[in-house]
């Protein structure tokens, strides 16, 4: 009340020489934000000589703006007689500030003349309202009005460029600053740093980082979040390292960046530390993203339980650190608990979903993904690029074709064309691909790759690789040269295709081949898997010297299913003496393991050696050796029929025996004689070759929760 006595004592004096005091009484309204006396000084000035001065009436909309009252700034500004360019700027940073863009874009459309605060008003106000591209068009306008560049069109558009990762503006913009003074201003060095972060342009970052002569928090901060976004990682840790060194100390963007960092990599020594760290200082205790980021992190280095005390200490919470946590329990295979907490979510957004999917599919709930698959459609929530790249993982690895196709359908209606750029689909295409591989549809994958608008090194692999796997051989070794003629480089997982092709076509020398040209022309260090393929090759061949010399040279040290596959190609040629050397090696790896037993056993029967089938399952018996029984299973019309060794549980089992025991006399007629009397050998055997010589694996498609 005094304040308010006062103002109203000070502007009851209308013999002011000047309008002076009525600028400073504005400013303390300014300071109070107050509206009301704002209004009171304003009745005072019309009624004195100063009520139509320029000066004191662009102060009234100056400050009748930043109290929030811009229809009264708007009046004062369309009643006023004469306007000077301080006028024009007042209201158009007025309208930029409350959020006015169009309507500043238009007054300053209609300015008869303009300054370098005009336009500096523009370009800021655009791009702070993340209208990038229009903000970098009057900055290119000021330019190109030859209007002199300072530190705030610079950082404004560089700002732009960030957000709209262009980085062709970008270097241009820094060719401009580069001709300034302002190049060594921190703050330009931030904008740089920051603006070739956001475009992936590390090594600029870095070399912009490295030259400037004076950094503060925002520069390292700058960096860091560079690293932690586009990699390497672990460069994050030693720039926050370093920044430590230097004495600046960490705010909550520097701790969050680097957490995000530690989750990426795994790195939980160096995530417990740095939580250490936030909670000694009280200021990060309620830092929403700061916690969110370290749930994010606990949950991805498997420590759930970690997760789940930071989870239930924050105390405001948001759609983000609940989804971490789903996606936390979802990786740790508590996927019960994981769908327990996507159920209570009070807000569920597209990420939500998609962590629960993944969750599903990674779990091998294939089935329990395909539903939540219909249950997103049935809320009407739109699936993105991770949806589908985990539906249709999941649609292959129950090798539902069916399903598949019906997927398929829904990615076309989405206009997905299979490129890379920023919300990249390529992986989508590759999961395709490996879906209809998987199913069998080489014909659907093949058209598939053929009419994405861009490949990855994925996609080539995703086709050799199931060429191969389903017994392509040839076509494998074509595509295989096309991808080396496109200019994309094999990996492991490209090599492993081709030596299985290799294996599967009886390509000895081609296989040769490509697995000494591995190392001599593709730089790649032949893995564990690579052998195996290579003894595949070989076994089938029937090298088998060279393939038992080839697993005794190998730099690691061999496995069981390298071992097995030698023992499949022993039986397979009949060679005994080897098959028991391999058998031994075998059964002192896992001599808990049936498969040495039965197929020695079958290899002994073959050569009508029965005392030694009768020893070899004595052996199994002293041993506590049991074989599980064989199972298959086939769909028809939906229905999954399973069937066990000597299964007479089916209802149609009479008839199914009907039809075997038909079957088998007309092999017999045309000529089929047992080579075995050991019938339960002879069934278990066809599963113990398959998974011991075959070079099946699990093709690695990018899709990630996102």
């Amino acid at each position: 009340m005094a304040r308010h006595r006062l103002v109203g004592q000070i502007v009851g004096d209308l013999s002011f020489p000047n309008s002076s005091p009525f600028a400073k009484l504005l400013d303390t309204c300014l300071r109070s934000k107050s509206s009301r006396d704002t209004s009171w000084v304003h009745a005072r000035i019309i009624k004195s000589h100063f009520s139509s001065e320029i000066f004191i009436q662009n102060r009234l909309i100056d400050v009748y703006a930043k109290c929030g009252c811009l229809g009264d700034a708007r009046k004062v500004f369309d009643k006023m007689l004469h306007k000077n360019v301080f006028t024009w700027n007042s209201i158009i940073t007025a309208l930029l500030k409350s959020g006015f863009v169009d309507d500043a874009s238009r007054t300053f459309g209609l300015m008869p003349e303009r300054d370098q605060c005009s336009w500096n008003s523009m370009v800021s106000g655009f791009a702070q309202d993340e209208r990038f591209g229009e903000a970098l068009e009057y900055f290119v306008e000021m330019h190109r009005e030859n209007f002199v560049l300072n530190e705030y069109s610079f950082g404004s558009a560089l700002s732009a460029c960030a957000g709209l990762k262009d980085l062709k503006i970008g270097v241009q913009i820094h060719a401009l600053l580069s001709k300034s003074r302002y190049l060594s201003d921190v703050y330009m060095g931030s904008a740089l740093v920051d603006m070739y972060g956001k475009c992936g342009h590390v090594s600029c970052a870095r070399w912009v980082f490295d030259r400037m002569t004076q950094r503060n928090i925002v520069s390292w901060n700058s960096l860091i979040t560079c690293y932690e976004q586009n990699g390497p990682a672990n460069e994050a840790l030693e720039v926050f390292v370093r920044m430590m060194d230097c004495g600046i100390e960490p705010d909550e963007i520097t701790l969050a960046s680097v957490v995000s960092a530690c989750a990426s990599l795994a790195a939980i020594k160096e995530g417990l530390q740095i939580h250490t760290r936030v909670v000694k200082c009280k200021k990060f205790s309620d830092d929403l993203v700061l916690s969110n980021a370290l749930v994010d992190m606990y949950a991805k280095c498997g420590r759930i339980k970690e997760a789940r005390c930071v989870f239930d200490r924050m105390s405001v919470r948001n759609v983000v650190s609940e989804t971490s946590m789903v996606s936390g329990y979802a990786k740790a295979a508590s996927v019960k608990t994981a769908r327990s907490m996507f159920t209570k979510m009070t807000e569920r957004n597209v990420v939500s979903w998609n962590a629960l999917i993944a969750g599903y599919t990674q779990n091998g709930n294939n089935e329990e993904a395909l539903e939540l698959f219909r249950l997103l459609k049935r809320e009407s929530v739109c699936p993105t690029h991770y949806t589908f790249g985990n539906l249709l993982n999941a649609c292959a690895n129950i090798a539902d074709l069916q399903l598949g196709r019906q997927a398929h359908t829904h990615v076309l209606k989405h206009g997905f064309r299979f490129q890379s750029g920023e919300e990249s689909d390529i992986f989508v295409g590759n999961s395709l691909i490996d879906m209809y591989m998987k199913c069998g549809s080489l014909e659907d994958g093949c058209w598939v790759f053929k009419t994405m608008v861009e490949r990855d090194w994925v996609s080539w692999n995703a086709m050799i690789v199931g060429y191969a796997q389903n017994g392509y051989g040839a076509e494998a070794l074509v595509l295989f040269k096309k991808m080396l003629v496109s200019g994309e480089k094999p990996d492991h997982v490209t090599m492993i295709g081709v030596l299985c092709a290799c294996s599967h076509a009886g390509l000895v020398e081609e296989g040769r081949h490509y697995f000494v040209s591995m190392g001599k022309e593709h730089g790649l260090v032949p893995s564990k898997e690579h052998y195996t393929c290579m003894v595949d090759l070989l076994g089938r061949a029937g090298c088998l010297d060279e393939a038992k010399d080839l697993i005794e040279a190998m730099p690691m040290q061999p496995d069981a299913v390298i071992w097995g596959s030698l023992l499949a190609a022993c039986k397979v040629h009949r060679n005994i003496n080897l098959g028991e050397y391999v058998a031994e090696k075998l059964l002192e790896i896992d001599p808990s393991n049936s498969g040495p037993y039965v197929l020695l056993s079958n290899m002994y029967a073959e050569l009508g050696r029965w005392v030694d089938v009768v020893r070899v399952r004595r052996l199994m018996r002293k041993r506590g050796v049991i074989k599980q029984p064989g199972c298959s299973w086939i769909e028809i019309q939906g229905n999954v029929n399973v069937f066990m060794v000597k299964d007479k549980r089916h209802s149609l089992k009479n008839d199914i025996y009907l039809v075997l025991r038909n079957l088998t006399k007309q092999m017999k007629r045309v000529g089929y004689v047992p080579i075995a009397d050991d019938y339960e050998a002879n069934e278990e055997e066809s599963d113990i070759i398959k998974s011991t010589s075959n070079c099946q694996m699990d093709f690695p498609v990018d899709a990630a929760v996102g």
